[in-house]
């Protein structure tokens, strides 16, 4: 008789008072979803100790000077910082500059994430178009251009440039025009190095995309009569849409917070700051006029717009994953 069959029996026997005898409980075993259950944040552990330090306490230090007044006197333990609670974002939105750097910013973003994206897709068209070794240069070239460092690209796009010594001014006969002396003429050179440094991203990601999309499908419509033009917005286009969005998506969380090309090529926000984005005018505040507080408020602002941006790029790509 084994052990089982003896606790069963045992579990079994009537009790001292003659009652019913009770049939043996015994507590589940536990599945194995319920046993692992922590052992995925056990892994993801070390990763979130370290955004916490990289992310969240940054964060929570932005947002806490934003609501004190913090200048130099208090950087340097003069005087204690003061609460000042939304006093430094009454200011800020009652300031006419603030309004018009947010402004630019975000018409030079949405022109950069345009070019961006035409210059990307019709290359990505391109490379399905040229054979391979055409194919291999341009992709050389393209990831070359997207793996140059921001200020290295800014120089030397400043340099060709150049009033005096830029080849680009010789070449079409420009003489000693200043590209970064009109406001608009440094917004467009400035948005020529993003786009120059961008559309990589844009072309490689578009051109992957293309290539999964089934040959039958473009021969089909091709065989039907269809142009090139027509092929892209009504074949293709459609069934890159997945792509598309998240190209366009990160495209306006990067030129929206562009930083380095505006404050090297102009020069630290151009003349008078007639080129400021809010990048550069919240380093102004905090480090050119030491109104860290106001500095800080701006950088809370850019982040609210940015995790609105974010919040909008998880839900399209969740609804997509959804369709499919």
């Amino acid at each position: 008789m084994t052990a089982n069959s003896t606790a069963y029996k045992t579990s079994r026997a009537p009790g001292a008072d003659g009652s019913a005898p009770r049939p043996l409980r015994r507590r589940p075993a536990a599945s194995p979803a319920r046993r692992s259950g922590w052992t995925p944040w056990l892994y993801l552990l070390p990763a979130l100790v370290l955004l916490g330090g990289l992310l969240v306490y940054p964060i929570y230090q932005l947002g806490l000077i934003s609501f004190l007044e913090y200048t130099q006197a208090q950087v340097s333990g003069g005087e204690p910082a003061t609460f000042q609670g939304f006093g430094n974002y009454a200011t800020l939105f009652h300031d006419s500059q603030f309004w018009q750097v947010l402004l630019a910013t975000v018409v030079f973003a949405a022109l950069c994430v345009l070019a961006t994206l035409l210059a990307g897709c019709a290359l990505a068209v391109l490379l399905t178009r040229v054979r391979a070794l055409p194919r291999l240069a341009l992709m050389m070239a393209a990831l070359g251009a997207w793996a140059t460092p921001a200020i290295t690209g800014s120089t030397v796009w400043v340099f060709l440039f150049d009033a005096d010594f830029g080849p680009v001014n010789r070449v079409l006969g420009l003489g000693d025009f200043s590209w970064t002396y009109g406001r608009y003429s440094a917004f467009a050179l400035v948005l020529l190095e993003v786009l120059w440094c961008s559309f990589p991203f844009v072309m490689v990601t578009v051109y992957a995309g293309i290539r999964a999309i089934p040959t039958e499908v473009l021969e089909a419509a091709a065989l039907d009569g269809a142009s090139q033009w027509r092929i892209w917005r009504s074949v293709m286009a459609p069934m890159l849409r997945p792509i598309l969005i998240v190209v366009t998506i990160q495209s306006i969380i990067w030129d929206f917070k562009v930083f380095t090309q505006i404050y090297v090529m102009t020069n630290g926000g151009g003349i008078a700051g007639q080129n400021l984005v809010l990048n550069v005018y919240a380093y102004q505040k905090a480090f050119a006029s030491s109104q860290y507080s106001l500095g800080s408020a701006i950088g809370v602002v850019m982040l609210v717009i940015l995790l609105a941006v974010t919040l909008v790029h998880l839900r399209l790509v969740r609804r997509q994953g959804e369709e499919l």
